[in-house]
């Protein structure tokens, strides 16, 4: 059992706790050491236990689970995957979950919960995998919003200023799973209201790209939406792909206009960003910039390779600033990246960038 990733699972559902620990336990390179039905016995768990990962339900009894989620993460940072269940509020809270320092969550189904739950069975065993594996940071300070449920929003940076006179011919996209909900944020609302247009793909499912979308709007100076089938790409603007669809742009006449398309997963992602990446390579070429942020896996590693032989700029997230350093490891390793950069430089080069290239117009390839 030394070898194994220690799980507690805190649920208010005793069928749900069951299930779970029946997932886990049938794993070979894990466990389920402890089961709580509230966040006050998971608190005693917890200490008496030190699990590798916790898996939290949302909405708890006796404490709420946010509340809990920002005590653990200011007194005793641990890897946490959120089970949340596919509702709107279940979406915000979810979001706001990831702002605390959940690594990453998995939806638990309305009705059929015994079998949705079986059926997720990979899903959730390989999001406590990476969870186990994941960098966490002790949260600085209380979020009062946790505790009132009251709107949680980072405050929004210094204000950037333009960019000027910019070619509509460039795009920015960018590629995330894993840890990059918030890596994208502070992305996005570093950049400055006229920034070239950005295509974005973040490894998330049906029903919280919405939301998530709704979010970065609330805190970027750039407009933020899903992604619409055959929208017109616009500078001052950034597009998420859906979830549960595929993002990638095409050109039609002057413009770039946006595709979402329903298809098969592809590197086991549906939206993917070997998909986003690829049309980038083949539509924008030079005029491209690229960003792997962080994530488990390879998706997009390929496809930032072709981006950055048809002359894009491409930037890695680096290892330190990681939650998962997967996906800019195996673009990096696939000579994909032009700079690895720390998360917080990212937006301030890239903005750098595109002043020391504003005059560098170059036609579409």
């Amino acid at each position: 059992m030394t070898n194994k990733t220690r799980v507690v699972v805190v649920d208010d559902s005793a069928l749900v706790r069951g299930l779970l620990a029946e997932i886990i336990d049938r794993q070979s390179d894990m466990c389920c050491v402890g089961a709580a039905a509230d966040p006050l016995v998971a608190r005693e768990m917890i200490r008496n236990l030190n699990p590798d990962v916790i898996t939290l339900d949302v909405e708890m009894p006796r404490m709420d689970g946010l509340d809990f989620l920002a005590r653990l993460m200011r007194l005793r940072p641990m890897p946490v995957v959120m089970v949340s269940t596919l509702t709107e509020r279940g979406a915000d809270v979810t979001l706001k979950a990831l702002e605390l320092g959940a690594v990453d969550f998995v939806s638990k189904p309305k009705i059929g919960v015994a079998d949705g739950l079986r059926q997720l069975g990979n899903d959730i065993t390989d999001k406590i995998r990476t969870a186990a594996r994941a960098r966490v940071h002790r949260l600085s300070a209380p979020a009062p919003a946790a505790a009132s449920g009251s709107e949680h929003a980072p405050a929004r940076p210094a204000a950037v200023a333009a960019l000027g006179r910019l070619s509509t011919e460039k795009v920015i996209f960018i590629g995330a799973s894993t840890g990059g909900t918030e890596a994208t944020r502070e992305v996005l609302v570093n950049l400055p209201a006229d920034c070239p247009a950005v295509m974005i793909t973040q490894h998330m499912p049906p029903g919280f790209t919405k939301s998530y979308a709704a979010r970065l709007d609330s805190l970027s100076r750039i407009r933020v939406a899903e992604a619409r089938d055959g929208e017109r790409v616009l500078p001052g603007h950034a597009y998420l792909a859906p979830g549960g669809f595929h993002l990638s742009v095409e050109r039609s006449g002057a413009n770039y206009i946006a595709r979402v398309q329903d298809g098969e997963p592809v590197n086991r992602h549906k939206p993917s960003v070997e998909v986003l990446f690829d049309s980038a390579a083949r539509i924008v070429g030079r005029n491209a910039l690229g960003v792997m942020l962080t994530g488990m896996g390879g998706d997009g590693a390929k496809a930032m390779r072709a981006m950055r032989d048809a002359g894009s700029h491409n930037i890695a997230q680096d290892e330190a600033s990681c939650v998962v350093f997967g996906m800019p490891r195996e673009a990096i390793a696939h000579g994909a990246a032009t700079e690895v950069l720390p998360l917080t430089q990212i937006a301030p080069r890239l903005v750098e960038w595109l002043r020391a290239n504003a005059g560098a117009a170059t036609s579409r390839v």
